[in-house]
């Protein structure tokens, strides 16, 4: 039987722990034939397996930093300075990737381990206490919705590249998958079907959430990741709706200094700041921060391979913007967001909602502003935490704070795909700054199609 990672058919080393009881040794399934009735019983079965979801979602290669910054690589012009020897991400760094690139086979595979782990408890949502399911359901939808959207916009053309209806995306599975079978190899999905797949999966889990959810995804994590899709595909009514959604909810709220949104030198391990929307969770037991591997100095528990340019500050930042103090100097320089290993992963932060919100109300220039706030007072609320004032808020104005304020945080490429903003000398939607699709997972699965550009 060929061995392949499509969606995670290995997951029964997973799920099963914890759930099932000892066999003999001669009475063990095969993995690639698990029995999901029963590795789920229990409503307590569920709630670990999802605990589980959350691990492969926090994963190193997905939520836990390295799709971003390969994203940020790949719309590096000047900031970044790369010295590494994992040429990966050179291949990454200079636009060049190779069709069977480790990281990037990487990214798919734990994509889809962390897409079959949210299947698994879906599908077994009967089980769960009727007090609980909606939580564990809308959890477990807001992981699956979270991942297909990344994933789309890294192995598929743009929202806003030629027509999503026929570009094709990445396969949609949406429900186990525990045996090879012939049904096991799914085609690829167009972009459209996948955008709506991510926008269903986020809708329900934003119904079923509830507002508050310790650190685990709330209704406002979802609401902020919708915002997130809707900017992405130029729905700005919707995207603006959606962070406005989150910023009235009261939740959250801007830290009082900027650096003080992440967790920075020395900071205890697995704490959200007030600014947190949805953050990954990393501790000195639960893996490290993906950032940090490669962005972190080696004084600060990482590599020290990426450099940001001296000169690239200097020309970016105003002398009177706060966060150009968020660099840190250890013989070169380098962004202070990720100079804790074990600090927590922040994905989505209130100040990109505000920023959201303005560039919606912007663009549409509606009658009453979304939200009830003009772009002028959305700026300004980001832009005062930097100790600046704000005196216009032109669609020029917000797009460069979305630079200033969410810099190396894996913003860069996408936002240059959706304004349409070329990269350099390279065209904003040339087929080199799309991942290519695994050719592990192209020799085992009969059914799926390359990008353009990989041969």
């Amino acid at each position: 039987m060929k061995k392949t990672y499509i969606y995670h058919l290995l997951l029964g080393s997973i799920l099963l722990t914890g759930a099932v009881s000892c066999k003999k040794a001669l009475d063990i399934s095969p993995v690639d034939t698990i029995e999901q009735n029963k590795a789920l019983l229990t409503s307590k079965d569920v709630e670990v397996a999802l605990v589980g979801t959350y691990s492969a979602l926090g994963s190193r290669n997905l939520y836990g930093g390295r799709p971003f910054l390969m994203a940020d690589f790949l719309a590096n012009t000047d900031a970044i300075e790369w010295y590494g020897t994992y040429e990966e991400l050179t291949q990454t760094n200079i636009k060049s990737i190779f069709k069977t690139n480790t990281f990037v086979n990487n990214v798919w595979a734990d994509g889809y381990t962390a897409i079959n782990d949210a299947n698994n408890v879906i599908a077994a949502i009967g089980k769960v206490d009727a007090a609980k399911k909606n939580k564990v359901e809308g959890e477990a939808k807001f992981i699956r919705g979270s991942v297909y959207f990344d994933l789309v916009r890294l192995f598929g053309k743009a929202y806003n590249d030629g027509s999503p209806s026929t570009n094709l995306g990445v396969p949609i599975v949406l429900t186990p998958t525990s045996a090879v079978t012939d049904g096991s190899y799914v085609s690829r999905a167009t972009v459209a079907a996948v955008y709506a797949q991510a926008i269903a999966d986020l809708t329900d889990a934003e119904a079923k959430l509830p507002a508050t959810n310790g650190f685990f995804a709330t209704k406002y994590s979802a609401a902020g990741m919708l915002a997130r899709i809707y900017l992405q595909m130029g729905n700005y009514a919707a995207a603006g709706a959606a962070a406005s959604r989150v910023i009235d909810s009261g939740n959250y709220s801007l830290t009082s200094s900027y650096i003080a949104a992440f967790p920075v030198m020395g900071s205890s391990p697995g704490v959200n700041t007030t600014e947190d929307v949805f953050s990954i969770q990393v501790t000195t037991l639960t893996g490290f921060n993906g950032y940090n591997e490669f962005y972190g100095s080696s004084t600060y528990g990482g590599r020290g391979d990426a450099v940001i340019s001296q000169d690239w500050i200097d020309n970016t930042y105003d002398t009177s913007d706060d966060r150009i103090n968020a660099f840190y100097d250890d013989g070169d320089m380098y962004t202070s967001k990720f100079a804790n290993p074990y600090g927590n992963v922040s994905i989505i932060r209130l100040a990109e909602m505000y920023l959201i919100r303005a560039e919606c109300n912007v663009r549409l220039a509606p009658a009453a502003p979304i939200g009830g706030q003009t772009p002028l007072q959305d700026l300004s609320v980001v832009r005062s935490r930097a100790g600046l004032t704000t005196t216009t808020a032109t669609l020029a104005n917000v797009l460069n704070e979305r630079k200033l304020e969410l810099a190396f945080e894996g913003f860069s490429l996408h936002d240059a795909k959706r304004t349409q903003t070329n990269i350099g000398p390279i065209a904003w939607n040339a087929n080199n700054l799309v991942f290519p699709i695994p050719q592990r997972e192209i020799d085992a699965n009969k059914n799926l199609v390359q990008n353009p550009g990989y041969y």
